[in-house]
């Protein structure tokens, strides 16, 4: 499989809910389905289909995180020079030349992004726009909006 860029806060992200799910709820489902099984027959047994269904859920989830990890390179970007372009990991300050609207992102890997905190994933068309760009330059990036122009005012490794 190819490797999937990821940040350092990702992976330890990731490798919190792992703890979490293996710590913590996959005993608390177990408990809860040995508990069920005490209730006697299995077939009419809401309580024991819920529990075991929560199970599935949960070992989905912790080989999906497993793998994620598994396939992870993690890029530490404050370890890296600092040069002015924009790579992943970085945070990128644009300004939009049609509203002079000040926007921050920080190129992130796909699991970790969320636009709502400013984690754009590598994979989006304004990352992949802004990579490769330096610091003063001009950006056209094509939204379903219609193109829109940013200049990087600014390039940092946090």
């Amino acid at each position: 499989m190819n490797k999937v860029p990821m940040t350092v806060a990702g992976e330890a992200r990731l490798r919190k809910e792992l703890e979490e799910l293996k710590g913590e709820a996959r005993p608390k489902v177990i408990a809860a389905i040995a508990e069920a099984r005490e209730h006697g027959d299995l077939k009419e047994n809401a309580e024991y289909h819920a529990a075991r269904e929560q199970q599935g859920f949960i070992e989905g989830r912790i080989q999906e995180i497993e793998g994620k990890l598994s396939n992870a390179q993690v890029i530490d970007v404050t370890k890296l020079p600092r040069t002015g372009k924009v790579i992943f990991g970085v945070t990128v300050e644009l300004i939009n030349l049609d509203s002079d609207e000040e926007v921050t992102y920080r190129i992130v890997g796909e699991d970790e992004a969320d636009i709502k905190s400013g984690r754009l994933s590598v994979t989006s068309p304004i990352a992949r726009a802004l990579i490769g760009k330096e610091e003063g330059d001009v950006v056209a990036v094509r939204t379903p909006g219609g193109d829109v122009e940013y200049e990087i005012s600014g390039v940092e490794h946090l």
